[in-house]
C-alpha cells in the first residue's frame, strides 16, 4: 500500500511540476496514456529515484504524438522501415528509427535520437521505447561516459557509439534501461 501511495505522490508532483491538470489515478486503477498501461513502468522509475521519474514524464510528453508513426516521420524520423532487431530467447528491441539530424555531442531527454517500435499484426507498429546515442567519433570511447536519466550511457563497440535505451512506453521486466525486452517480438524470419 505504501508503494501505491508513493506512486500517487510522484504522479501528483510530476503533474504539478509540469503544470498539468492530470490527477493521480485512484487506488487500484491503472495509469494509461496513449492506450498504454504505465503503472508498472512508473513504479520502476520511482524505485530508481533521482531524476528518473521526472525525465520519464518529460520524454513521454515529448514523444506522445509519435504513437502515430506518421507524426514521427513528419518530425524527421525516417519513413523506410528498418529491420526488427531481436536476440532470441532474450527478447527484442524492435525497429530503430534514427533521426540523424540530432545525432551530436549531447543528449537531450526530450529529443531522443532513436524511436523504437514493436511490430504489431497487420503491419502496424507500436512505440515502445526511445534510445539516446552519441557516436565515438564525437565522444571517444576512452572518455567519461555521458549521462542521461541519472545513468551512465553504455558502450556499444561494434557500432562505435554510446547508448541508453529507455522503455518509456512498454513495460520491460528486464528493467527500464535494459537492452532487450522479453515482451517485444519480431516477425519470424524466412527459413527460421
Amino acid at each position: 500500500m505504501a508503494q501505491y501511495r508513493q506512486l500517487e505522490v510522484v504522479i501528483l508532483l510530476t503533474a504539478a511540476l509540469f503544470g498539468g491538470c492530470a490527477r493521480a489515478p485512484a487506488a487500484g486503477t491503472d495509469a494509461v496514456r496513449g492506450g498504454v498501461s504505465l503503472t508498472a513502468i512508473n513504479a520502476q522509475a520511482a524505485r530508481l529515484g533521482g531524476s528518473v521519474p521526472r525525465d520519464l514524464e518529460r520524454v513521454r510528453a515529448a514523444t506522445a504524438s509519435f504513437h502515430d508513426i506518421a507524426a514521427a516521420q513528419a518530425a524527421g524520423y525516417p519513413t523506410a522501415v528498418p529491420p526488427c532487431l531481436d536476440s532470441l530467447p532474450i527478447g527484442a528491441m524492435g525497429h530503430h528509427y534514427v533521426d540523424r539530424r540530432i545525432v551530436d555531442e549531447k543528449v537531450d531527454v526530450e529529443h531522443p535520437e532513436i524511436l523504437l517500435y514493436a511490430p504489431r499484426p497487420g503491419g502496424r507498429q507500436k512505440l515502445v521505447a526511445v534510445e539516446y546515442i552519441i557516436p565515438y567519433r564525437i565522444r571517444p570511447r576512452e572518455e567519461t561516459p555521458p549521462r542521461i536519466f541519472d545513468q551512465e550511457m553504455k558502450r556499444q563497440d561494434a557500432l562505435n557509439l554510446w547508448y541508453l535505451h529507455v522503455w518509456a512506453w512498454e513495460e520491460n521486466r528486464a528493467g527500464l534501461f535494459a537492452d532487450w525486452n522479453p515482451a517485444v517480438t519480431c516477425p519470424a524470419k524466412p527459413g527460421s
